[in-house]
C-alpha cells in the first residue's frame, strides 16, 4: 500500500478521499488555488501545495504542476477525484512517465471511452446495445441537420468529449436545430476544448440508470445500479440505489452489459457505465442502451457504498497498489435503499442560476452522511462548481429511505446564500417520485410547483423580528424593559420581493404582540421556548444585516434601515448580469430593434453558458460590455429604450 498520495482535486471529493486514506494509514497531500488557500480539503490533508491563481487553467488543470508537487512531497500516487484531470489520458501518461501511480484506469482505457462517438462504436462491436444516432466525424452543420432529420425528432445534440450536461441540447424540431447546434458546439469548445458533437435519438419517457463497475485490468465486477433520472439541465439532482422497479432479469442484463464494456477495454479501478432506459412500459431487458462510460469515481458513489457496504475509494487504493479485486461478483449483495441529494448554491425560481455568497450558517443533520468541502464562514466562489454538500441516507426499503431524506433536508440549515434545499424537499415528497414513477422529464413537467415560493407566514415574520431585536434569547430581569409605557418598536424587513413593517409591543414579561398591517399574533415564552399561538417559534439566526428563519423552508429577510433605504437597481429596461462571469459574446448593437426573448449576451459562469435575452420589445440604447469582459453580479450589460 502507498505511504502517501496526492489528491489532484478540491472540495468534497478531496475531503472524501482524505477520510478513507486516513483510515487506511495513508498520508495525503492536497493541492489548491489561491481561491482555495483556506479551503477545508487544505486544512484536512497532511500537506498542501499551492498550484496558482483561481482560474482552473492556471491551477487545477496544470498537470505539470500537480505531478511536480507529488514528486516534491514524496507522494507515490495521484488520486484524480472527478472532473478536472480525472479523465485526461495525457495527464495519466505524464503521471506514469514521472514514475508515479495513477489511481484509476489506464490512459488507453480512458481514450477508448473518452469520445462518445468512438465509445459507441466500440460498444457496438462488443454487442452492448447503443442508442440510434450519428456518431461520425463529419461536423458540417448542414450535414448534421440532415442526419437529425433522418433520425427523427426529438434528438439530442451531445458533445463527444462532454459530461455534466455541458454541450448538450434537446431539439424538438428542425427549425431550431442550427441555433442549438451552434450553442452546443460553443459550450463544448469552452468546456472541453473540442467542439465536435454527435446526434442521437431522444428516448421518450427516458430513465437514466447507470451501473457501478470495478475492474483490475483483466476482470471486472458490477456493484449494481443507480437511478439518476431526476435531472435539471441534464445534471443529476437526486440519485438512488437500487433503481425503483428494477427486476432481477433486467439487473442481470444491465450488469452483464456493463461488465462486458469494462472488460472490453481492460478497465482498472472504479467506473460507471451509463444507460438510457425506455421507462414507458416498465423495465425490460431489451429497453436499455449504452450512453457513455465515465472512467472515474462518480459524484453519486455514496449511494452504492450505502447499499453494498463497500468503500469504493479503499478499493481504488488497493487495486492501484497492485492488489487483486477485493470481491467476486457472487460476494456482492444489495442491502436496503439509499438516496443522495446534491445541495447547491443556486436560485431555483430564477432558473437554477448558480449563486455566490458567504456561508454564514451551516448545520447538517447528525443522522445522515454528509459529503462536503465547505464549512461555516466559507465563501461560495464564482470560480468553481457551487455544490455545498451531498446528503446521503439509507433505509431498510425505499419508502423509509425517502422519509429519512425528507427529514434530513428539513433539518439542514444554510444561511448567507440561496440554495436548492427547498426544491429538494419538494422533490422528496413529490407524488410520482414517492411512487417510483421517475423519468428525466419529471422536474421539467412540474417545475412551477416544485420551485414555487410560498408566502411568508406571520409566525415566520415573528421569528425574524424576535431574532432581529434579540428578544429570542433567554429571559433576563430587564428583557423588554421600558419606562412609563409598554415598549413598542417597528422593524423593517425585506423578505424576497416584499417590504414589511412589523410592529412589536411588549405586553408583559415573556409576552409579545407582533402586528403586520391589521393582522397580529401574540407570542409567549413557556419553559424557555417561544410559541406564537399554539405554534412553536421556528429557529432563526441573525447574520450581518439579515435574518434567516428555518421553518418549512429557509426564509431570508434583509433588515432595512428606514433612514437609508437603497433604491432598486434592477428595472425592466436593463439586462443585468445574474452572477459574476465572463462575457462570451454580445449579439446586439446600439440602435438595434429587439423583441422580448431575443438573444443579447452569452455569459459563461460556474462552468455553464447562460443566454441572457431581451426582457421586452425595444431599441438598444446602450451596450456596456464587450466579448471577453469579466462582469460582477448585478452589472448592467445592455439597456433598452422605447422605439421612437
Amino acid at each position: 500500500m502507498f505511504d502517501k498520495i496526492l489528491i489532484a482535486n478540491r472540495g468534497e471529493i478531496a475531503c472524501r478521499v482524505i477520510q478513507t486514506a486516513r483510515r487506511m494509514g495513508v498520508k495525503t497531500v492536497a493541492v489548491y488555488s489561491d481561491a482555495d488557500a483556506s479551503a477545508l480539503h487544505v486544512t484536512q490533508a497532511d500537506e498542501a501545495v499551492r498550484l496558482g491563481p483561481a482560474p482552473v487553467a492556471d491551477s487545477y488543470l496544470r498537470g505539470d504542476l500537480i505531478v511536480q508537487a507529488a514528486l516534491d512531497t514524496g507522494a507515490a500516487a495521484i488520486h484524480p477525484g472527478y472532473g478536472f484531470l480525472s479523465e485526461n489520458p495525457e495527464f495519466v501518461d505524464a503521471v506514469a512517465k514521472a514514475g508515479l501511480t495513477f489511481i484509476g484506469p489506464s490512459a488507453d482505457a480512458i481514450r477508448a471511452m473518452g469520445l462518445k462517438d468512438a465509445a459507441k462504436a466500440l460498444m457496438e462491436a462488443a454487442n452492448v446495445p447503443v442508442v440510434p444516432g450519428y456518431h461520425g466525424a463529419n461536423q458540417d452543420a448542414g450535414f448534421l441537420a440532415q442526419q437529425a432529420d433522418a433520425i427523427g425528432y426529438p434528438v439530442l445534440i451531445k458533445a463527444v468529449a462532454g459530461g455534466g450536461g455541458k454541450g448538450m441540447r434537446l431539439v424538438a424540431g428542425g427549425t431550431t436545430f442550427l441555433e442549438n447546434l451552434a450553442s452546443a458546439q460553443a459550450e463544448a469548445q469552452t468546456a472541453f476544448g473540442n467542439a465536435d458533437v454527435l446526434i442521437e435519438k431522444f428516448v421518450q419517457s427516458p430513465r437514466h440508470i447507470e451501473v457501478q463497475v470495478f475492474g483490475d485490468g483483466t476482470r471486472a465486477v458490477h456493484l449494481f445500479e443507480r437511478d439518476c433520472s431526476l435531472q435539471r439541465r441534464h445534471q443529476k439532482v437526486i440519485e438512488e440505489a437500487p433503481a425503483p422497479g428494477m427486476t432481477d432479469e433486467m439487473r442481470t442484463a444491465m450488469g452483464q452489459a456493463a461488465v462486458t464494456a469494462a472488460e472490453a477495454i481492460g478497465y482498472a479501478g472504479a467506473g460507471t457505465v451509463e444507460f438510457i432506459v425506455d421507462g414507458s412500459d416498465g423495465l425490460r431487458p431489451d429497453g436499455f442502451w449504452f450512453m457513455e462510460m465515465n472512467t472515474r469515481l462518480q459524484v453519486e458513489h455514496p449511494v452504492t457504498e450505502a447499499i453494498t457496504g463497500v468503500d469504493l475509494v479503499a478499493w481504488q487504493l488497493r487495486v492501484a497498489a497492485g492488489q487483486p479485486l477485493p470481491a467476486c461478483q457472487d460476494d456482492l449483495t444489495i442491502n436496503g435503499h439509499a438516496f443522495e441529494a446534491r445541495i447547491y448554491a443556486e436560485d431555483v425560481p430564477a432558473g437554477f442560476l448558480p449563486a455566490t455568497g458567504r456561508l454564514d450558517h451551516l448545520v447538517f443533520p447528525p443522522d445522515a452522511r454528509i459529503d462536503s468541502g465547505v464549512a461555516a464562514g466559507d465563501d461560495i466562489s464564482p470560480w468553481y462548481d457551487p455544490m455545498i454538500a451531498k446528503v446521503t441516507v439509507h433505509g431498510a426499503d425505499r419508502a423509509s429511505a425517502l422519509q429519512k431524506l425528507s427529514c434530513a433536508l428539513g433539518a439542514t440549515q444554510i444561511a448567507g446564500t440561496v440554495t436548492n434545499v427547498d426544491f429538494l424537499r419538494a422533490l422528496a415528497v413529490h407524488t410520482d417520485f414517492a411512487a417510483g414513477h421517475v423519468d428525466t422529464g419529471l422536474i421539467g413537467r412540474d417545475i412551477n410547483a416544485l420551485s414555487a415560493v410560498p408566502d411568508i407566514t406571520l409566525t415566520q415574520i415573528a421569528a425574524a423580528v424576535l431574532c432581529a431585536t434579540d428578544l429570542d434569547q433567554a429571559d433576563t430581569a430587564l428583557s423588554g424593559f421600558s419606562l412609563w409605557a409598554p415598549l413598542v418598536q417597528t422593524t423593517y424587513l425585506r423578505c424576497g420581493e416584499k417590504d414589511l413593517a412589523a410592529t412589536l409591543q411588549i405586553l408583559a414579561p415573556g409576552q409579545i404582540q407582533i402586528a403586520i398591517d391589521k393582522t397580529s399574533v401574540t407570542c409567549k415564552r413557556r419553559s424557555g421556548v417561544w410559541f406564537c399561538g399554539s405554534e412553536r417559534m421556528p429557529h432563526a439566526i441573525r447574520h450581518g444585516g439579515a435574518v434567516t428563519v428555518f421553518a418549512d423552508r429557509a426564509v431570508a429577510c434583509e433588515l432595512v434601515d428606514p433612514l437609508d433605504r437603497a433604491s432598486e437597481t434592477a428595472h425592466a429596461d436593463a439586462v443585468m448580469a445574474p452572477m459574476p462571469g465572463l462575457v462570451r459574446s454580445v449579439t446586439v448593437s446600439v440602435g438595434d430593434h429587439v423583441t422580448a426573448g431575443d438573444r443579447m449576451v452569452v455569459l459563461e459562469a460556474m462552468k455553464m453558458e447562460h443566454v441572457l435575452r431581451a426582457p421586452r420589445d425595444g431599441v438598444v440604447a446602450a451596450v456596456s460590455v464587450a466579448t471577453g469582459d469579466q462582469v460582477t453580479a448585478g452589472a448592467a450589460m445592455v439597456t433598452l429604450e422605447d422605439a421612437g
